[in-house]
């Protein structure tokens, strides 16, 4: 069944827009945060977002920008926002398509049917149930990380990690070049709100720096300031 992620903030927006989805015969995904968004496209194979551009968190570019980094999974963006340079930002970050607020939902279904008819005309294999599913190997130079498997390898060197060591690469490595704040690292891998944990996030990228470094290779980069990178070796 073809599955679309609903992100706003406001509950009674999403509420109306999933009991058109369901009405339509597609299954929806409930997200209230653009974090909490990110965490349910990792849950499972997502075939469209519609997706709120002011949220908490992370707002809804912050989020398109991430899933472009992946998926080719299509994103329809809504905002109250009616400005032509709103727009044309979230067009530029990665959307599809973008509807203004307030608006009807018979038109945003339409926009919808639309969007998956020609994002999946045009790409076969994504409905063959590609869109959205992450990568079970990762690798990224000498670097690789297998999510089915659980393991870690440095130039193919077995490096043992705990489990939410693990976590916390698996995040970062799937998004190389991305700076991370230890906030977005807490809630992506406690999945659970931050509250001044920066400790808890320095002591675990410092066990997990140590583990992948032992092998002669800096994989982890700290951006003073802001937070922490993957990147691989140059």
């Amino acid at each position: 069944m073809t599955a679309i992620l609903v992100v706003d903030d406001d509950r009674e927006i999403a509420n109306l827009i999933r009991i058109y989805i369901i009405n339509e015969g597609y299954e929806c995904v409930l997200a209230h945060d653009g974090l909490e968004a990110l965490q349910r496209i990792e849950e499972k194979p997502i075939d469209l977002v519609i997706l709120d551009v002011m949220m908490p968190k992370l707002d809804g570019l912050g989020v398109t920008r991430v899933i472009r980094e992946r998926h080719a999974t299509p994103i329809l963006m809504l905002s109250a926002k009616t400005e032509d340079m709103d727009k044309i930002m979230g067009l530029m970050t990665g959307a599809d398509d973008y509807m203004a607020k307030p608006f009807n939902p018979l038109e945003l279904m339409a926009r919808v049917k639309s969007l998956l008819r020609r994002t999946y005309q045009l790409n076969p294999r994504l409905a063959e149930g590609d869109a959205g599913s992450p990568n079970k190997v990762i690798s990224l130079g000498k670097l690789e990380v297998n999510r089915e498997l659980h393991t870690v390898k440095v130039d193919h060197q077995a490096v043992h990690l705990t489990s939410i060591e693990f976590e916390i690469l698996y995040t970062m490595v799937r998004y190389p070049g991305r700076v991370f704040r230890a906030e977005d690292l807490y809630e992506l891998v406690w999945k659970e709100p931050f509250q001044g944990a920066h400790n808890t996030i320095a002591a675990h990228i410092s066990k997990l720096r140590d583990k992948l470094h032992k092998q002669g290779y800096m994989f982890i980069h700290t951006v003073w300031g802001v937070g922490y990178k993957v990147e691989a070796e140059a």
